[in-house]
């Protein structure tokens, strides 16, 4: 009978309390509702907003918006200052009617069920919701900013060259580590500093820029070849994306200078070296630049050989006595490579002359990776202390692609459309080159090339 009464207590005090609870509960979200509030037990960043309004939190985050205004992010290399960009630059700001919505949104789904739950988490404080508020920015300044920066510190790995002589193999010149950002840790670093700002306000944001080293396959040091004792120097262009048209006359063209002699005080012309180019001395045709068109003519690829060439006698402290830039920017010579250290030929107006201004004779040799698209020139003499200073690049003047060219092309049949150039930007640019001996400075010169702006040009079929 006692234990009736107990249970018959209990249970009309658990009703009690059910009743005053669901009264409770009941009013509560009569007044949030009413009022347009955010349910109780929801935090922003750890900071409770529960039973604000979301104005209040818009305005909370404004006022946040007028403090982001004064940061700068800047970019280092190493210990240099690269890039800096302000927060308007990047659009740097929080979404504060984005967040008001992402809070005012819990205890109003659509989902009947997830509604009444959260309604009763948040009101009976049997759980806290938080949400993590991180300012948002616009990514492409610094897309553009990457793309400049690994022109000027992407490195290519320099392989120790080998050759064979006489069934012999001499090792020369210590191989050179290359370098190359990485962009993926460069953002995922960007992301993580900018999310800081919640926790430690600092107008100054500093990121270095990731840098990875790249080693070099080949790893040999010296040669000796037609009394030649070392290595000078080397050049190097990566072909990747040319027809088999143009890598045939890469090949060719090469060819002809490989174990040519220049004794000392003698020049080098390119143009006499390469000699007739044409389908009679085995060349094919390919696309070149003539009278501002992309055409098929003969030797197309033959400037990918005299632009290495120019870049080995560069790094060797040559005298260049002529050489002419393309009249827009090639993407060939820029897959591995800054813009402005291209030389085009074409007989008999542009030629590419090197002197051999060294007291000993110079040897050329060449060499083509298939496999990775790389033509190398290699330049060996004896060293005779020289200093080579090779500025990076001066570029100004930068205008956009033009339109795409659409030209008739009698080879072709009608119907059928082939890009055979894509657009490049137009650029003025500067690099200085100096070689000192001794103190003495014994060739400088100023290497200028002025780039058009270039279009997409399709070829349209025309034939029958």
């Amino acid at each position: 009978m006692i234990t009736k009464k107990i249970i018959s207590l209990i249970g009309l005090i658990f009703f009690f309390l059910f009743f005053k609870n669901l009264i409770y509960f009941l009013n509560k979200e009569i007044q949030i509702n009413k009022e347009k509030k955010i349910y109780p037990n929801v935090y922003i960043n750890n900071l409770n907003f529960g039973e604000k309004k979301p104005e209040e939190i818009i305005s909370f985050f404004n006022k946040k918006n007028d403090h982001l205004k004064e940061i700068k992010i800047i970019i280092f290399h190493q210990k240099d200052e690269i890039a800096t960009f302000s927060a308007k630059t990047i659009n740097l700001h929080f979404d504060s009617e984005g967040i008001a919505k992402r809070v005012y949104f819990i205890g109003r789904s659509s989902n009947p069920l997830s509604k009444i739950f959260q309604k009763a988490v948040c009101i009976f404080n049997w759980q806290k919701f938080n949400f993590e508020a991180n300012p948002s920015f616009d990514f492409q300044p610094f897309y553009d900013f990457i793309k400049i920066a690994e022109e000027k510190y992407n490195k290519p790995a320099k392989n120790a060259l080998f050759k064979f002589q006489n069934g012999q193999v001499i090792a020369f010149a210590q191989e050179v580590y290359g370098q190359k950002i990485n962009e993926k840790k460069f953002f995922q670093s960007l992301e993580k500093e900018t999310n800081k700002i919640n926790k430690n306000y600092s107008k100054i944001i500093r990121i270095n820029l990731p840098v990875e080293k790249i080693e070099p396959e080949i790893k040999l040091n010296s040669i000796n070849n037609f009394g030649i004792a070392e290595k000078i120097a080397e050049g190097k262009s990566d072909y990747s994306g040319s027809i088999p048209e143009r890598i045939h006359n890469i090949i060719l063209a090469s060819s002809k200078f490989n174990g040519i002699l220049i004794p000392p005080q003698k020049t080098l012309s390119f143009n006499e070296t390469v000699g007739d180019i044409s389908q009679l001395t085995g060349y094919k045709p390919a696309y070149i630049i003539k009278n501002g068109k992309t055409i098929l003519g003969d030797g197309g690829g033959v400037c990918q050989v005299s632009t290495t060439l120019f870049r080995a006698a560069l790094n060797a402290g040559l005298e260049i006595l002529e050489r002419s830039a393309h009249a827009y920017r090639v993407s060939y010579y820029e897959n591995d490579s800054k813009p402005g250290f291209d030389a085009t030929v074409y007989a008999p107006y542009n030629d590419l002359k090197i002197k051999n201004n060294m007291p000993t004779h110079i040897l050329l040799e060449t060499k083509l990776d298939k496999e990775k698209n790389l033509l190398y020139f290699y330049i060996f003499g004896k060293k005779d202390g020289r200093q080579v200073d090779i500025s990076s690049p001066v570029i100004w003047d930068i205008s956009p692609p033009l339109p795409p060219k659409y030209q008739d092309d009698p080879t072709l049949k009608r119907g059928i459309t082939k890009q055979v150039d894509f657009p490049a930007w137009g650029a003025k640019v500067k690099f200085q080159y100096k070689v000192t001996k001794n103190n003495q400075v014994i060739f400088e010169k100023d290497f200028f090339s002025f780039y058009q702006p270039w279009q997409a040009v399709y070829l349209v079929g025309v034939a029958e």
